[in-house]
């Protein structure tokens, strides 16, 4: 008994000895960044996913039938208007062109003399113009063979690269077969879907402001150097999903852009006295936004917003506080609703540099 009320005593020494303790080291009251929102002028971006065109991509096909007999370019080369690319055998087409030559210089004669019969009234005028009509068709006869032995020349039909290709030399080639396809990359096409919303709102400011100037962004995350201008729209709506496809067009003097690829067109959006605010000074509660505002007494109150639109470490406010709100900024994590605090009040101009700086790293 003796042995256990020591111990009781002991325990209520020590239990004493370590309250006092942590008193002495007990921490001061914390302090926390308070900040109010901006109202200002604003652009930001809306993203879209593009694909990218050549303003001038075809198929070049054989137009006659015979063996690939000579290649005169190279995959991914650029080519020339009316540069010789491929030959296809023109045995057979040569030899029609001199048949139809010697058809051609037979019926010549014929005519030469008939005429000089006609004309002494030796035969009719309409055996005249018998031979005349021979005469014509081994022209034309003569001019579709030269067509036919032409098309065994495949000439680009204007300036571009030249893409894989389908036949190798030596190829049996039939009439309309594929042997490869050319782009022209000096002007680019991006096609992207617009919702039927936003279609509204653009053509309401399209009217007011022209063509829209837009930029993209290739895969690697960079912008392309050149600003693009979306110039047509396309007729109908997709039903399936209610969007309606938009073409900007863009220069593409470096030729980085190739027929295939894919980006995100950022189409900027004016907004006129639009608030914003940190996104690290929200927080979520069943897919709702809140705020803690700090009120007259210094006690927080959790405020639901909405947000309207997204930008890097920013949100646009639509409704929920104002500009003369105060709202917490940091340590959300560290406190509750309707908990007084005291804060120290940084203006949101400075955060807001830093939050720029951060974003063109």
């Amino acid at each position: 008994m003796k042995r256990i009320f020591i111990l009781a005593i002991s325990a209520s020494i020590f239990s004493f000895s370590s309250c006092a303790h942590d008193e002495e080291e007990k921490e001061p009251e914390s302090s926390f960044l308070v900040t109010s929102p901006i109202q200002r002028d604003t652009v930001i971006y809306k993203e879209y996913v593009g694909q990218v065109n050549s303003s001038s991509h075809i198929e070049l096909r054989s137009q006659e039938k015979g063996y690939l007999e000579k290649i005169y370019v190279d995959e991914g080369q650029f080519v020339q208007k009316g540069q010789l690319l491929f030959k296809i055998m023109p045995v057979i087409y040569q030899a029609e062109v001199e048949k139809a030559q010697a058809e051609l210089n037979y019926a010549e004669i014929e005519y030469s003399n008939t005429k000089n019969l006609a004309d002494n009234n030796v035969v009719s005028p309409n055996e005249l113009a018998l031979v005349k009509a021979k005469l014509n068709k081994a022209k034309a006869e003569l001019s579709l063979a030269q067509a036919h032995l032409a098309f065994t020349n495949i000439r680009a039909p204007f300036n571009g690269i030249m893409d894989r290709f389908e036949k190798r030399l030596g190829s049996l080639i039939d009439e309309g077969e594929l042997l490869t396809t050319l782009s022209d990359n000096s002007k680019m096409w991006v096609y992207f879907n617009v919702p039927e919303v936003e279609y509204l709102n653009y053509i309401k400011s399209a009217k007011e402001k022209g063509h829209q100037k837009v930029l993209l962004q290739m895969a690697n995350k960079e912008l392309f150097d050149v600003t693009g201008v979306v110039e047509t729209i396309e007729a109908d709506f997709n039903n399936e999903n209610g969007n309606i496809a938009f073409r900007a067009t863009f220069m593409n003097p470096k030729g980085i852009l190739r027929h295939g690829e894919t980006g995100n067109i950022q189409m900027p959006i004016s907004l006129k006295n639009a608030i914003l605010i940190p996104q690290k000074a929200t927080f979520d509660i069943l897919d709702k936004k809140y705020v803690y505002v700090v009120d007259e007494n210094n006690v927080l109150k959790a405020r639901q917003i909405e947000i309207s639109h997204e930008m890097p470490h920013l949100y646009v406010v639509a409704s929920g506080i104002g500009p003369k709100d105060k709202i917490l900024a940091e340590g959300l994590g560290k406190v509750k609703n309707n908990e007084k605090i005291k804060f120290e009040f940084v203006p949101f101009e400075k955060e807001l540099a830093e939050l720029m700086k951060l974003h063109a790293e």
